[in-house]
Order: C-alpha cells, then sequence, then structure tokens
C-alpha cells in the first residue's frame, strides 16, 4: 500500500523507563506500520513491551527516540494539548476499562459521543446500538459495579467503537468473554476494517482473533522478531507443498520456511537463471510467467513456460551442480524467494525433509 494508506508509521522505535542508574531499555529500534483496513496482532511473552508499543502509537506517552506517524501526524515533540487532539480520532480498548464508576453503561457510551459534538438524539440512537451490538441491550442502564468483569470489557468496547474511528488500540480485548461474545466483537472489527477502512492493532494471546487477522507481529524482549502477513504467507506454503521437496513437511515448518521468503520483481526479459551457473536460490512464482529454455543432447532447444505457484532452482541446490535451464521473466512477474542459507537450513531441520529430497532428486531424473 502507499505511504498515504498507512495509518501509522513506526521507524527506528526505542524507549527506556526510569532515570539514571534505574534507567532501563524496555524497546529496540522498531519499525512496523499499519495500513488503512488492516487487522494486525501484536503477540509475544509477558514483559515484551507489546503495551509500551501501544500506548506510544496511541499518543499515550512521549516518544524518546525514534519516530511514530499517527493519522498523518508526527507525535514526536507535540505538545500536551496536540496528543489529545490525535488521541481523538483513536479507539482505545484496554484491561482496565477506565469506564467512569459513577455513570451508567450508556452514559460512558455517550461521553465518547458527545466528543465529536453531534445531536443529542443521534448520539442516544448510536450508544444504543452500539450496546446493543455488544450484547448490553438489556444492561445499558447499569453502572459499572452492577456488571461483571466481561460486561465492563463490552462497554469499554462500545465506548471505543462507537465513533467509528479511523485507528483502533485494543489490549486483550477479547481475554474476559465468552466465546459468543468474543466472536461479536471480532465480527465488529472486521466490519469496521473491510467497510470504513479502519485500522486495528490488537495485543492478544488469544487464538480466535486470529481468523480476522491480516497480519500478526511479534515481540520479544522489546524487539518486532517477525512481521507476518497471514494471507502472504498461507499462499507461499500452498506453493510449497506442490514441491516434493517440502509436501511432507509440517504446516509450523512450511510456515518457518515461508517467513524466510522475501519477494522479487522482475523486468520482462530479465534472466533470472542462466543455465550452467551455479544456483544460490530456490523460486516461487507469484505471478505471472517465466519462459525456461534448455539444451538437449542433440543440442535442439527445449522451450517450455512456468506459470503461477510453480516453482525452480531447488533440484540445482540440492545436487550442489550447475543449473540445466535458463529461465527469463516474463512481463509483471513477481517470485518469492528463498536463499541459499535459508534453504540448507530447512534441508537439514528434519529427516523427512532429507527424505523429500532424495525423492524429488529421484523424481526429476
Amino acid at each position: 500500500m502507499n505511504a498515504a494508506a498507512q495509518l501509522v508509521q513506526v521507524e527506528k522505535l526505542c524507549h527506556h523507563f526510569g532515570e539514571g542508574e534505574s534507567r532501563r531499555q524496555v524497546l529496540f529500534d522498531n519499525d512496523v506500520t499499519l495500513d488503512a483496513g488492516e487487522i494486525a496482532i501484536l503477540t509475544g511473552p509477558s514483559g515484551s513491551g507489546k503495551t509500551t508499543l501501544l500506548t506510544l502509537i496511541g499518543a499515550l506517552r512521549s516518544v524518546q527516540e525514534g519516530n511514530i506517524r499517527v493519522l498523518g501526524r508526527d507525535l514526536k515533540g507535540l505538545d500536551t494539548r496536540s496528543l489529545v487532539q490525535v488521541r481523538r480520532d483513536i479507539g482505545f480498548i484496554f484491561q482496565l476499562h477506565n469506564l467512569f464508576e459513577s455513570l451508567s453503561a450508556f452514559e460512558n457510551v455517550m461521553m465518547a459521543l458527545e466528543l465529536k459534538s453531534s445531536g443529542r438524539r443521534d448520539t442516544e440512537r448510536r450508544a444504543k446500538e452500539m450496546l446493543e451490538r455488544v450484547g448490553l441491550g438489556d444492561r445499558m442502564h447499569a453502572k459499572p459495579d452492577a456488571l461483571s468483569g466481561g460486561a465492563r470489557q463490552r462497554v469499554s468496547i462500545a465506548r471505543a467503537l462507537v465513533n467509528r474511528p479511523r485507528l483502533v488500540l485494543a489490549d486483550e480485548p477479547t481475554a474476559a468473554l465468552d466465546k459468543d461474545t468474543g466472536k461479536g466483537v471480532i465480527e465488529l472489527f472486521h466490519e469496521l476494517s473491510r467497510e470504513e477502512g479502519c485500522g486495528v492493532l490488537i495485543v492478544t494471546h488469544d487464538a480466535r482473533v486470529l481468523d480476522a487477522a491480516d497480519r500478526i507481529v511479534n515481540m520479544v524482549d522489546g524487539r518486532i522478531v517477525s512481521d507476518v502477513h497471514v494471507q502472504e504467507e498461507v499462499r507461499i506454503c500452498e506453493f510449497m507443498t506442490k514441491c516434493p521437496a517440502f509436501a511432507a513437511l509440517s504446516p509450523i515448518v512450511l510456515a518457518e520456511i515461508a517467513e524466510k521468503m522475501h519477494r522479487e520483481r522482475t523486468q520482462a526479459g530479465q534472466v533470472i537463471i542462466k543455465q550452467g551457473d551455479q544456483e544460490d536460490k530456490f523460486f516461487l512464482i507469484r505471478s505471472g510467467t517465466l519462459n525456461v529454455s534448455r539444451e538437449g543432447p542433440d543440442g535442439q532447444t527445449i522451450s517450455s513456460t512456468l506459470r503461477e505457484g510453480e516453482f525452480f532452482g531447488e533440484a540445482a541446490l540440492m545436487a550442489a551442480e550447475p543449473t540445466s535451464a535458463t529461465v527469463v521473466a516474463g512481463p509483471n512477474t513477481e517470485l518469492y524467494v528463498l536463499e541459499r542459507d535459508a534453504f540448507q537450513s530447512a534441508i537439514e531441520s528434519t529427516a523427512t525433509f532429507n527424505e523429500q529430497i532424495l525423492r524429488a532428486l529421484f523424481q526429476r531424473q
């Protein structure tokens, strides 16, 4: 997506807590983006920095090192008033709920709407509709101390989403919810993202949210260690299962290999592999076509075409021999590419993989 569609851009972000000798770094050089219409899940062990990152993106903390751009505004150096203005366009859902105990569920949601200064009749209608969407139509006049933890969480969710914000930041939003209510909340996230282009960033350990995720971002010890586009990874894994060398691998191993692949866009007529060269990459065709030519025993040229989902380069890598064909890109062709070292690491990962390589070599004869 182009930069205009990016709701969040984080670059080289570091953060510390404490001062002097007690100063402790909790985030280290993190880069991440969130596009309009995208749902991203932020995962990782407790204490890995997920909530700190979320609060920095939400303008609830000041940026110390690096840069954050949210909804078109650079957060670094903004004064308190400007940070409040940014927060008004964000829907926040946090584990502690932060509800006003003296107000009913309905009044808590109404407060969020009144910040946008809509007409009274319209705000009341929208508040009721949103509370009904989260299953609290019959409890909307109850105060927080009369509600269960899950019900208070639903009020918090209704308050965050009632203004149809451009960006939603949620910390364990479904942890206290039962199966059906959690599913309904996830559907709300999905509706906002698909119909209105809202970006949703969710810190969670709840596997129920995975079905709605476009991306899964993993943090460990203050660092983003992986950023996976879910459908892209699924597509790569499906392509890999067509290759005999990968066909018997478990989904977990396939996903680990897919994470190491990168995309390359080619030019029409670009030579990807030249016959007789030593190959150092494995290729899957993401889109477009490739023209393959090889010189036969009688000196004649044998030609063929590779299309989307097909693969090449594995035989030369496995046999450590020069390539047997020249491969030239057609127009509008993109490839998934796995480097030699990652390919070799995958080969050595399981005995099953080695068995599949031998079978693949035999079938290529």
